[in-house]
């Protein structure tokens, strides 16, 4: 039996760092996907009593036989897959000795913590059943677009499906949605995944790569969009590292120092982020006077996380460079390096973001061109045995 999921990654159109300090925020999903394919043994198999995980784009392969996950947790896990679970520190210490029996190399040691969270969602889901997963994505890691979240996501999707605690049509044929309950039940799972990876998650990637679309989130209350017109980005990974807790810090730090010029600036971008969400529902036909107000917007918002100090000369040189062919673009996320989205309107010739793009990787950098707003989280049981 084979089942196949795929969730979204995610990018901050409007509002990060001052959503900390009480203004709204928006986030989208974005057409890159991580993918999941989830294969139990048939019964012919009575030698494969495994549990593996292939993650093909970091060349990783983890085996555990199932009597060793028993051995080494008797009891310890006793969840209800329509329940989802919290893992305890002790619980967490266990899965990291069947991580640690795995030699990672140094360069790529944080990706234990993925490990021991696919570990917990699908002991919690499934129980001790051999199955092989395989996992692949189109998401740089650690960029700020949501990697570990549609991970997460797309785990819970293909264990979630495969269980008896959702109900989907397996004669439906492509790639189909879950039901709103369903969705709901993987979005749970998925944050409790990414508490194990970041701790304190905010919640908001995980319900991005899960319900797709866009979502409007202010002081912990988030609201789903419904995007009425196409918007198209040119994604700029700096490829360089950020410390988003410093850069966090130094916002609050700025504020301090400067509370009434700071309180404004954080103001204006809560205004900012309404009056996207704003154009972006619009039932409007004019979608190129909606490019134009998203541009502008784009633009004040930039220069306002300049004003808070998350700028980085890695981002500077992707602003300089867009602004060369006339076009828009802003940090999205911590700043301080990762990614730059650019606008691409509608009207753009494809000669242009050929040149753009053959620019930009010359200074080093990678580009990725999606669609904002998309699907969340979907399965396909095609060729289903």
């Amino acid at each position: 039996m084979e089942v196949r999921s795929r969730a979204p990654g995610k990018i901050i159109l409007a509002g990060e760092h001052a959503v900390v300090h009480g203004s709204a925020a928006v986030a989208a999903s974005i057409g890159l996907y991580t993918s999941v394919t989830l294969r139990f043994p048939s019964p012919s198999d009575n030698d494969d009593n495994t549990l593996t995980l292939h993650l093909k784009d970091v060349g990783l392969e983890f085996s555990w036989p199932i009597g060793r996950i028993k051995e080494v947790l008797p009891d310890s896990i006793n969840t209800i897959a329509s329940s989802p679970t919290t893992c305890s520190p002790e619980t967490i210490k266990l899965l990291s000795k069947l991580v640690e029996e795995h030699k990672i190399p140094e360069s790529q040691i944080g990706i234990a913590s993925g490990v021991i969270a696919f570990l917990w969602l699908y002991i919690s889901i499934q129980g001790n059943k051999p199955a092989t997963i395989t996992v692949s994505s189109e998401l740089p890691l650690g960029s700020g677009l949501g990697s570990s979240a549609a991970f997460c996501v797309s785990l819970c999707g293909a264990f979630l499906a495969s269980s008896d605690s959702v109900k989907v049509d397996f004669g439906q044929n492509g790639w189909v949605a879950f039901g709103e309950k369903e969705q709901q039940l993987a979005n749970k799972w998925a944050f409790e995944g990414e508490k194990i990876i970041h701790g304190k998650p905010s919640g908001i990637d995980n319900t991005v790569s899960t319900f797709g679309n866009l979502i409007k989130f202010k002081s912990g209350d988030l609201t789903c969009i419904k995007s009425n017109m196409i918007l198209k980005m040119l994604i700029t990974n700096t490829k360089v590292g950020r410390n988003t807790k410093a850069l966090v810090a130094g916002v609050t730090e700025r504020k301090k120092r400067h509370p009434d010029a700071m309180t404004s600036v954080f103001t204006a971008v809560d205004f900012i982020s309404n009056e996207f969400a704003s154009i972006i529902q619009s039932s409007s036909p004019d979608d190129l006077e909606k490019e134009q107000k998203v541009e502008e917007l784009m633009q004040m918002n930039q220069g306002l996380l300049q004003c808070m100090g998350v700028s980085h000369a890695s981002i500077e040189t992707v602003l300089r460079t867009t602004l060369n062919y006339k076009l828009t673009s802003k940090l999205t996320g911590a700043g301080g390096g990762g990614c730059v989205l650019t606008l691409l309107p509608s009207l753009l010739s494809g000669t242009i973001i050929d040149n753009v793009i053959e620019e930009l990787e010359e200074c080093g950098f990678q580009c990725l061109i999606a669609e904002i707003g998309g699907n969340g989280l979907e399965i396909c049981f095609d060729g289903l045995l």
